[in-house]
């Protein structure tokens, strides 16, 4: 579970998320990703990580969110993409990723795409806020 500091109402107020981590070697990864789906059941929102840097797995990047999308259990969950790494010179911006993971054809769902840089936690706060605000209005 990942803390999550609100600036709303009249104090700090925490809110918790839970999530997935792939943060295994290749080969574990496609072995255990089958077993992702177990745990979409009651989700109301995804975090989907992409490495802005690595256009050579872009390609991979879009279609496992779109795989992932096609479960049932996600059919309503919210999308947030952060783009990650934008600190790099090299680094794709919002729009070419927004472009490259197909996210305008995603019609029937609400999603976001945020810049950030995990190292210096540039953009982190604001997706989660969209996150958690977007959860929310549609409880």
């Amino acid at each position: 579970m990942l803390p999550h500091l609100c600036n709303g109402g009249i104090g700090p107020q925490w809110r918790w998320f839970s999530f997935i981590i792939d943060y295994t070697p290749e080969i574990v990864c496609l072995e255990i990703r089958p077993l992702w789906r177990h745990y979409f059941q009651n989700t109301r929102g995804l975090i989907f990580v992409v490495d802005s840097n690595d256009r050579d797995r872009v390609v991979e990047a879009r279609d496992e969110l779109h795989r992932m999308l096609n479960e049932d259990e996600l059919r309503d969950a919210v999308l947030l993409v952060s783009a990650n790494k934008q600190d790099l010179p090299n680094a794709m911006n919002a729009a070419e990723i927004t472009d490259k993971l197909g996210l305008h054809s995603l019609r029937q769902r609400h999603w976001y795409i945020q810049s950030t840089c995990a190292t210096s936690g540039e953009g982190l706060y604001e997706g989660l806020d969209w996150l958690s605000n977007n959860i929310a209005n549609k409880a």
